[in-house]
This record gives C-alpha cells, sequence and structure tokens, in this order.
C-alpha cells in the first residue's frame, strides 16, 4: 500500500455523490419491487441484504482507492489466474438460474463470479495494453484477444451469454483507447452482427439451427423480434415491461403504487426488470433522472479516464465507464423493448450483492486514477 494522506483531497467527490445517489435510489426501489411479490415483511429482508452489500462494497471501495493502481498491474498474473480459477469454479460447483450455471453457493451465501471478473479484466487487459507500443493491426490484436478469449470460453459454457457481451463491450472499448483505429473496429464488428441477423431471420424463416446457442437463449432473441409470438412465456417479461412502464405516464403511479408491479406481472422486477418498476411507479421524469445521474456519472468516469497521468489508469477509467454504460444501455433497452434479454442488473440499482460489490470496487479504481493524476510538492 502507497498512500500519502494528501491525496484524499483529490477524491471525486461527484463521483462517490452520484454512486450513493443511485444506490439510495435502489434501495427505495428495491423495497418496492420486492413487496410486489413478498410482501411488506419479506422486501425488508431484501432491502436489508442490498444495504449489507454496500456496506461490504464500501469497505472494497476503499481498499480499491488506497492501493496505487500500478500495484494491480504487478499482480496482473495472479487476478488474471484468480479470474479464470473462479469462473472455472462455476462450471464444477455452481448453481444454475435462469439457464446459467453462474452462481457458487456456500448455505444461503451466493456470489456470482463473473461480476468481479469485469473488475479484474479491466486491470489485467488494461495492464497489457498500456504496454504495447504499437496497436494498429489485426496482427497486434492477437495477444490481447488471447487474453480475453479463455474468459469468454468459460462464460459461454456456464452459458452466459449477457456477461460475455460484456467483457466484449469492455475489450473493444479498451482496445479503441489503447490506439487501435475506430474504423477497422466497425469492419470487424460490422460483419459478426450482420452474421448473427442473417443467421436468426434465417432461423426464423426456414428454422436454420442456432448453435451453439441454448433454446432459451434463442427465445430471447425470437421475443426480441416479436415479443406478440409467445405472449404467455418467453415474451411475456418484455410485453409486462412495456406495460407498465407505459402506464406510468408522465408522472408516475406514485412509490408503492403500481399495480404491474404491486400486483406480481412484471416478472424480475427487482433485478433485471427494475427499470420498468422506476418507470411505472416514478413515471417518465423518474426514468430522465436515473439516465441523467448515469449520465454524470459515465461523464466524470471520462474525465478521469482523459487526464489520467499515464496511459494504464486511462484504460482503467474507460474499462469501467464501458462497463456501467452498457449495463445501462443493455438494461434499459431490454424493458423498453428496443435490446434483447440478457439478464444484465442495471448497476447500483438491482438488487444483487456481487454485481453492486464489483461496481463499487471498480468506481473505487477511477477514483484512484483520479487522485494520482495529482502531482504532490513538498
Amino acid at each position: 500500500m502507497n498512500l500519502d494522506t494528501r491525496l484524499l483531497r483529490h477524491v471525486d467527490k461527484w463521483l462517490l455523490l452520484l454512486m450513493f445517489a443511485l444506490i439510495t435510489l435502489g434501495v427505495v426501489v428495491i423495497s418496492s419491487a420486492a413487496r410486489g411479490f413478498n410482501g411488506i415483511a419479506h422486501a425488508a429482508g431484501f432491502v436489508d441484504k442490498q444495504i449489507i452489500a454496500a456496506a461490504v462494497g464500501l469497505v472494497l471501495m476503499i481498499v480499491a482507492m488506497l492501493f496505487d493502481y500500478e500495484e494491480f498491474g504487478r499482480m496482473r498474473w495472479v487476478l488474471y489466474g484468480l479470474n479464470l480459477a473462479l469462473l472455472g469454479a462455476v462450471l464444477v460447483m455452481g448453481r444454475a438460474t435462469n439457464g446459467a450455471q453462474s452462481w457458487i453457493g456456500f448455505g444461503t451465501f451466493q456470489i456470482q463470479p463473473s461480476e468481479f471478473g469485469k473488475v479484474m479484466l479491466i486491470l489485467t487487459l488494461g495492464h497489457q495494453l498500456s504496454r504495447m507500443d504499437r496497436l494498429t493491426s489485426l496482427w497486434d490484436l492477437i495477444i490481447p484477444l488471447f487474453h480475453v478469449l479463455p474468459l469468454l470460453v468459460l462464460l459461454l459454457l456456464q452459458p452466459d451469454l449477457g456477461t460475455a457481451l460484456v467483457f466484449i463491450v469492455i475489450t473493444v472499448a479498451m482496445i479503441y483507447m489503447a490506439g487501435f483505429p475506430g474504423w477497422k473496429i466497425a469492419l470487424m464488428g460490422g460483419g459478426p452482427i450482420a452474421a448473427v441477423a442473417v443467421w436468426l431471420y434465417a432461423h426464423l424463416r426456414w428454422g436454420v439451427k442456432m448453435w451453439p446457442l441454448k433454446p432459451h437463449q434463442i427465445q430471447r432473441l425470437e421475443v426480441f423480434v416479436d415479443p406478440t409470438k409467445d405472449p404467455l412465456a418467453s415474451g411475456y417479461h418484455v410485453l409486462q415491461s412495456k406495460i407498465s412502464i407505459g402506464s406510468g405516464g408522465l408522472l408516475g403511479r406514485g412509490l408503492y403504487h403500481g399495480t404491474q408491479n404491486q400486483l406480481g406481472f412484471l416478472p424480475e422486477q427487482h433485478t433485471d426488470f427494475i427499470f420498468s418498476v422506476i418507470g411505472e411507479e416514478l413515471g417518465f421524469r423518474g426514468g430522465v433522472v436515473v439516465l441523467l445521474l448515469f449520465m454524470a456519472l459515465l461523464w466524470r468516469v471520462m474525465g478521469i479516464a482523459a487526464n489520467a497521468k499515464d496511459r494504464y489508469g486511462s484504460l482503467i477509467a474507460t474499462g469501467v465507464a464501458a462497463m456501467i454504460g452498457f449495463h445501462v444501455l443493455e438494461n434499459v433497452g431490454m424493458t423498453l423493448g428496443v435490446m434483447p434479454v440478457t439478464g444484465i442488473p442495471l448497476p447500483f440499482i438491482s438488487y444483487g450483492g456481487s454485481a453492486l460489490m464489483a461496481n463499487m470496487i471498480a468506481i473505487g479504481l477511477v477514483i484512484n486514477v483520479g487522485m494520482r493524476r495529482h502531482t504532490l510538492f513538498f
């Protein structure tokens, strides 16, 4: 540990304030969402667990702030090995939830290693990219891609397609920030996206198999195209979400008064579809406030990335911005029916201890980078 207490004067207080505002809002909305399917007494248990996770996350965030982030770079192989070990352990001793074996349980306590794996990827890949002098041709991507590929394979074996997409987005953003031309990234990404679109069309039109996707993942893609195809099963989530958000109108029905939420019509309302609860009970204005808070938070993070003292610090902040930004885009998009349902939570707001703690660690790393860009004079 190497911390001069004078660095604490440079803690980004606005970033902390925005994060705690989102966490507080999340706890309040969880208290309503959990009440909708468990009653008031059981909802308190969800709230208590989320507050405990936030308290633990605060401790972990402070630890992430205290260590010079360059020390994490020197520990890159330990972190990378730990990442592989945790994702591999899920395949051996993990518990399946919603079609994916992504959790490791110890009695009533469960963790989702892939959430912490995102942060470890940012630290290890960022250090690798910061040491590469040249990053312009496809050959230059071989080492970074082989860095990420084993992690993606382990995620797809779970199978956790949503988290795999997050890993890909983080990688693309950091590679771009490291200097790889954007037009080449667009060409590389456009091809696979077009191929998936054609593949999906062929599946819907002629029944072409979509290996290696699992049946529930294929259903999610089909529902993305047409939720009314199976309104009582695979399309139910999206249709009920759109009804919830639409019924909220401009001002919302009021906290604890959303009919879709409180009467149990909206599934997964405390986790993946918590933005639907916000739309129904707090209305359009509540949704806008949430999105503005996220925009402000991402603006602070990218400001730190732009002004970091070195390339590694800039890449860490970029990776965190990509991770949080994609989570918000995908989560809000799937509740509105404009993105496929992938099971990605809304950062700091959705119920879930692993995700909350990992996101708080990520913000601690960004604050770490921001503090250390300042020169101390004796």
